[in-house]
């Protein structure tokens, strides 16, 4: 009786999975053929086969509706916004895990404060913020400081910022359930703070520094808000904000086939990162627990 119900059980489950993973695959899927339809081939039928490959649409997207300007703003500001959270949530992570000092309670409580501030309530101050900074700069006639709006690395250092708590939390987390016996050795071997930090337990959080990367990456890529408030020229502008522009424009001119085309370039680089990391995220996700 128990085992037929352990068995019940397992179906249902796999059917769930089966349902949730047909309701990804198929959108996702009709995107992809969308792409490469002709527009005649919309006003026909939209939901049949296509009859070909029709590349053109990538084309006209690329370069008519300046998707390739965006797609490298999107590059630049995520690998710059990526780069900059690493480089100060990795310490920040690793001193909050594995060391003891005044005030180290209160700084992991503000952290885990951040979690619960949703970004899109705060991008407002955000703005008002940088352009009072911004007319400082300029009535003090400090030229040589560069514009804090329309400005790609100050936009990814509002990304990298605002990732802070999300990141710090869950390396911190990771960090305390390492051995202390790596530190320990590496010690004994006359390995400083910095060397130890660097060279044994970054590596052994590889896993969960791997799992911070990918969610920070689509966090970056697909954000919208602030990039379209913070980014006001239009050659400036990330893919999110282009693509909405590509829909405004291609939906006016029914040029389906390009829309779909522009979508997918949104699509595609997210794809191929998951593809290329998913066992690292699944052991991220799943590692935990003491392992001394």
């Amino acid at each position: 009786m128990k085992q037929s119900g352990t068995k019940l059980y397992k179906v249902f489950i796999y059917l769930v999975l089966c349902l949730l993973a047909i309701s990804i695959i198929i959108p996702v899927g009709w995107v992809f053929l969308a792409s490469i339809k002709e527009n005649s081939e919309f006003y026909r039928s939209p939901w049949a086969m296509p009859a070909g490959i029709y590349f053109q649409n990538f084309v006209d997207a690329w370069n008519r509706a300046s998707m390739g300007a965006y797609v490298l703003n999107s590059i630049v500001v995520t690998a710059m916004a990526l780069s900059l959270l690493l480089v100060t949530a990795l310490p920040a992570s690793y001193v909050l895990a594995r060391f003891d000092f005044p005030g180290k309670r209160l700084l992991r409580q503000l952290f885990k404060g951040g979690l619960f501030i949703n970004v899109n309530y705060i991008v407002v101050p955000i703005f008002l913020m940088f352009v009072d900074a911004q007319k400082f700069l300029t009535s003090a006639h400090i030229e040589f400081m560069p514009m804090l709006l329309n400005n790609r690395f100050m936009l990814a250092v509002v990304y990298a910022s605002t990732a802070l708590p999300f990141t710090i939390h869950l390396l911190s987390s990771y960090f305390i359930t390492l051995p202390s016996t790596f530190e320990e050795a590496a010690a004994i071997d006359g390995a400083g703070y910095f060397t130890t930090m660097l060279k044994i337990m970054i590596p052994m959080a590889k896993p969960s520094i791997i799992t911070v990367i990918l969610f920070n990456f689509l966090s970056f890529w697909n954000e919208y808000i602030i990039s379209f408030t913070f980014m006001t020229k239009q050659e400036l502008r990330t893919l999110p904000v282009g693509l909405m522009n590509l829909m405004a424009a291609q939906n006016a001119a029914q040029q389906y086939g390009q829309l779909y085309a522009g979508m997918v370039m949104v699509m595609l680089p997210t794809l191929i990162l998951y593809i290329f990391v998913q066992k690292q995220l699944t052991e991220g996700m799943t590692a935990g627990g003491s392992k001394e």
